[in-house]
C-alpha cells in the first residue's frame, strides 16, 4: 500500500494544481469564443482540445516522476531515507527485516509445525497386505518378520518430559538400554527427524518408533467361505486368529487373510468371536446391510447357537442368568457379579463320553466371554479354556463365583502363568488385546484401533491412537540386532495348544440363516480330552 501511495502522490499533486486552472481557462475560452459568433461544434472541439492536451502532458510527467521515484528507492520498495536518517543508522524495522540480523521470535507469530500420520486412510488396503509374506510350517501359519513404524502424537501427560523418560516409565517391555540404542540408531523420530535422549516433548509433537515385528503363529486351517453375495461374506473362522489386527497380530488376523487371499476389502463385521473361538463370522459389504443386521442383533432377533466341550457330565438342560462384570485387568477376565451387566445363556447336553460333555449353548445376550463365564459359574468350564479352567481357580474351578481378596490373588497368578507361557513356550496369551466376545467384543475397528509405540504390551498399558507404516522388505530372513525376538529361540506351539473347544455353529435372523459343520472335537467318539 505504501508503494502505491508513493507512486500516485506526484500524479495527484500535479492534477490538483494544474488541471483545475486549465479547465477553468478552457471553459472561459469556450464561452468567449461563443460570444464572438463561433459555432457550437467549433466551441466543443476547441474546449476538448484545450482540456486533453494539458492533461496528457501532466499525466506523462506524473508517470515519469513516479517511475523515477520507484527506481530510486530500495529494492524492497521502502521510502528513501533522509541524510539525517542515513547518518543516524538503519531504523528498527530495517534491522528486523535484515537477513543477517538475528530473529526475535517475540515479534513474529511462529507456529509449531504439525506433522500428520503417514497413512491418512481408514481401513486396510493392498499396500498393507503386501507388507510381508506368510508361510505354513509344522501345521502353523507363520509370518516373516518385518519392520513396522508405530506413529502417535504426544499425549498430554508426556508434555514437558524427555523422550527417554517417557519410554523408561511407560513402555517397559524393554529395558532403558534398548531404547537408548534405538534412538542412537535413528529408529525413533520426532516430527520426522531423529531425536536425542534429552529431547523434551511439546504439544503436537509427532512420534515414530520403528520396530521389528514377530507375529505369533496361528493354526494353518484355511478361512472357508460359507456364503458370499452382493451384501454379505460369511466365513468359517479358524480358532487362534483374531478378527482384526490387535496386540501382536496383524497379518495373522482374519481381516488381513481375507484381503490377501480372497481379495475382500472394506468389510464390516456384524459380530465378532474370541480369538480362540471358531465358527460362523459374518461381514457386511456395505453400510446399509450392516445397519440392518446390527439392528436385528441389538433387538435380540438373531438366534445364535454355539457348541462347547466342557468338563464332566453336564445336565440335560441348564440356564444361567448371572450378570457379567468385566474385571479391569490386563487379562480382561470377567466374572459373574451383581454389579455386572445382565446376561442370559441356555444350555442343553448333546453327548457325554465319560469324561467331558458336548453342550449346545444359546446366548440371548452378547457379553464379554459370556458363554465361558457362565459355564465356569455352573461348574462345567470348557475343557481347554486357558483362563476359566486354569488350576489357579482352585479345585472347583471358580464354581459359584469368587469374591474379595481371593480374586486378586487369582488374577496375580493368572498374570504370572500367562507370562511364563509366553516366555517359555511361545504360546500367545488369551488377554484382552487378543480375545473378544461372542457378539459384542473388545476388539476395535480399524478407525478406532489403538496401537502402542512399542512392539509389545507395556505394563502400564500406555496406548495411543495411531496408524502404522511398514517398511517393505523382500528379505524373509531379516534380523534386527536390537530385536529381542531375534535373539531368543522358542519352540513352536502345537495346533492343539492354540485352539479352544468353543464353536459358533449357526446364526439365524429374519430371512437368513448360516451354519457350519461341527468341529471334530464335537463328535460322539471324541476321546482326546
Amino acid at each position: 500500500m505504501g508503494r502505491i501511495c508513493t507512486g500516485l502522490f506526484p500524479l495527484w499533486y500535479h492534477v490538483s494544481r494544474n488541471f483545475r486552472t486549465g479547465i477553468f481557462r478552457s471553459v472561459w475560452t469556450a464561452g468567449l469564443l461563443g460570444s464572438r459568433g463561433c459555432t457550437r461544434s467549433d466551441t466543443i472541439l476547441n474546449t476538448r482540445k484545450n482540456l486533453t492536451e494539458p492533461l496528457g502532458r501532466w499525466l506523462c510527467t506524473s508517470v515519469a516522476m513516479a517511475e523515477a521515484s520507484h527506481k530510486g528507492g530500495s529494492k524492497k520498495g521502502k521510502r528513501e531515507t533522509s541524510d539525517s536518517a542515513e547518518q543516524a543508522g538503519p531504523s528498527k524495522r530495517a534491522k528486523m527485516d535484515s537477513p543477517s540480523a538475528p530473529k526475535d521470535k517475540s515479534h513474529h507469530n511462529y507456529k509449531h509445525k504439525v506433522f500428520e500420520p503417514t497413512r491418512k486412510t481408514v481401513g486396510f488396503d493392498q499396500v498393507m497386505f503386501n507388507e510381508t509374506k506368510s508361510y505354513i510350517e509344522n501345521g502353523l501359519r507363520k509370518v516373516h518378520p518385518y519392520f513396522f513404524t508405530f506413529e502417535a502424537f504426544a499425549k498430554g501427560r508426556w508434555l514437558g518430559r524427555t523422550v527417554m523418560d517417557v519410554f523408561r516409565s511407560e513402555f517397559r517391555a524393554h529395558p532403558p538400554e534398548h531404547y537408548e540404542q534405538a534412538i542412537k540408531m535413528g529408529r525413533l523420530k520426532l516430527n520426522g527427524e531423529c531425536v536425542k535422549l534429552d529431547t523434551v516433548l511439546k504439544d503436537n509433537d509427532f512420534m515414530q518408533n520403528t520396530v521389528h515385528r514377530h507375529e505369533p503363529p496361528v493354526v494353518a486351517d484355511p478361512v472357508e467361505i460359507v456364503e458370499e453375495n452382493d451384501d454379505l461374506v460369511v466365513i468359517n473362522k479358524p480358532a487362534s486368529m483374531p478378527v482384526h489386527p490387535c496386540g501382536g497380530y496383524r497379518h495373522n488376523s482374519v481381516i488381513f487373510i481375507l484381503g490377501k487371499e480372497h481379495g475382500f476389502q472394506n468389510l464390516h463385521p456384524i459380530h465378532r468371536l474370541d480369538r480362540l473361538t471358531s465358527g460362523i463370522l459374518i461381514f457386511a459389504k456395505n453400510l446399509e446391510t450392516k445397519q440392518r443386521l446390527d439392528a436385528q442383533i441389538k433387538g435380540r432377533e438373531v438366534k445364535k447357537v454355539y457348541l462347547a466341550r466342557v468338563m464332566g457330565e453336564f445336565p440335560e438342560k441348564a440356564e444361567c442368568d448371572g450378570p457379567i462384570f468385566a474385571t479391569k485387568h490386563k487379562l480382561g477376565v470377567c466374572r459373574v457379579c451383581p454389579d455386572g451387566k445382565p446376561a442370559k445363556t441356555s444350555f442343553e447336553r448333546v453327548s457325554f463320553n465319560g469324561k467331558s460333555s458336548v453342550v449346545r449353548c444359546y446366548p440371548e445376550t452378547g457379553r464379554t466371554h459370556q458363554i465361558r463365564v457362565h459355564l465356569q459359574y455352573l461348574g462345567y468350564p470348557i475343557v481347554n479354556d486357558p483362563l476359566y479352567n486354569s488350576p489357579v481357580w482352585g479345585t472347583e474351578r471358580g464354581k459359584g463365583g469368587i469374591e474379595g481378596l481371593h480374586l486378586n490373588e487369582i488374577l496375580q497368578k493368572l498374570v504370572k502363568e500367562e507370562t511364563e507361557k509366553q516366555l517359555t513356550g511361545a504360546i500367545p496369551g488369551d488377554n484382552a488385546q487378543t480375545s473378544g466376545t461372542c457378539s459384542s467384543e473388545a476388539e476395535q475397528s480399524p478407525s478406532e484401533q489403538d496401537c502402542n509405540l512399542d512392539s509389545q504390551d507395556s505394563v502400564e498399558g500406555a496406548k495411543v491412537k495411531s496408524q502404522g507404516v511398514t517398511e517393505s522388505t523382500d528379505d524373509s530372513s531379516t534380523v534386527d540386532p536390537i530385536c529381542d525376538d531375534c535373539q531368543i529361540s522358542r519352540r513352536d506351539p502345537t495346533p492343539k495348544e492354540l485352539i479352544m473347544y468353543l464353536h459358533a455353529l449357526s446364526y439365524e435372523g429374519e430371512g437368513w440363516s448360516y451354519k457350519t459343520p461341527p468341529p471334530t472335537w464335537a463328535s460322539d467318539d471324541w476321546t482326546e480330552d
